[in-house]
């Protein structure tokens, strides 16, 4: 049976938040000399793009789960949650990820749209994953119930609000500060949003064997890098970064630079960076 959710002191009747322009390339930032990416740089980001974006990629990724459920609705709810729960060791998260695909049987949209997920995750304060109890997990799900009941999927409630990256990240965010998910979403967009970044690059670039291109409604050149540890210590060897500070200020600093490199498609520099830390390591 179908649950109607009703919760009292959380409407969520916000305004649609506005839409920013999307960047044509002459409104890009033109570089100075002084600027001017080196050439070798250039060179290893574009050979390593195209090395490491492959299907292979995916093995022990988590965006692997997205893959293994189908049709769109499936996707974005299973992308979410992954997502989500992407942070600290893969070798701990992998499986918790995995406990969602095996208890919905590969059709967490219904799963947690018809309230069948509470079984398998009561509102119980006992640790799910590190710091996060059963608790914060089943208010990520009451969330997302929330947005599949009210919008019909993931992505039609993110249409309705955003054509922008940033946008978009101000809508989930805003969107589960009404649930007690602990640390599953960041509270502010002056953080780097790391997960909620790697969910958007997952739904919007297309033409990717590793990302699905489901939400055309985003323009992919207005995507944010998901700024983590690694990605920042690549970037600051090869001369992008000065700081290793996660924020969004920062990523967003790395995305233009990558943006000189990949102007129609910045987040290719994603699978360059994750390319360039392979090479290193098998070299040194």
């Amino acid at each position: 049976m179908r649950n109607n959710l009703s919760i009292k002191g959380k409407e969520n009747n916000y305004p649609p938040l506005s839409s920013s322009s999307i960047p044509t390339r002459s409104q890009l930032p033109i570089e100075t000399k002084d600027q001017k990416m080196n050439c070798k740089t250039r060179e290893l980001l574009t050979e390593y793009a195209a090395k490491y974006e492959t299907a292979d990629f995916l093995t022990g990724d988590p965006s692997w789960f997205m893959h293994q459920v189908e049709g769109p609705h499936n996707q974005e709810v299973m992308a979410l949650i992954a997502s989500s729960l992407s942070y600290g060791n893969r070798k701990l998260f992998m499986p918790k990820i995995q406990l969602f695909l095996k208890e919905s049987r590969g059709n967490i949209y219904s799963w947690i749209k018809d309230n069948s997920f509470t079984v398998a995750i009561p509102d119980t304060p006992e640790r799910f994953y590190r710091l996060q109890t059963y608790h914060h997990v089943h208010q990520l799900f009451m969330g997302i119930q929330d947005i599949l009941i009210k919008h019909g999927s993931i992505g039609e409630f993110v249409k309705e609000r955003s054509t922008t990256a940033h946008n978009a990240i101000t809508a989930m965010i805003r969107h589960f500060h009404l649930w007690d998910v602990g640390h599953l979403v960041p509270k502010s967009t002056t953080s780097s949003c790391k997960r909620v970044c790697m969910l958007l690059r997952w739904m919007v670039r297309d033409c990717s064997p590793v990302d699905l291109g489901l939400w055309t409604f985003i323009d992919k050149r207005t995507l944010i890098i998901p700024l983590d540890t690694h990605v920042m210590e690549e970037a600051k060897r090869l001369g992008l970064l000065a700081t290793t500070q996660p924020s969004m200020r920062t990523a967003q600093k790395l995305t233009d630079e990558l943006r000189k490199v990949f102007p129609d498609d910045p987040l290719k520099g994603d699978f360059a960076l994750f390319g360039y830390g392979i090479q290193k390591a098998i070299t040194t």
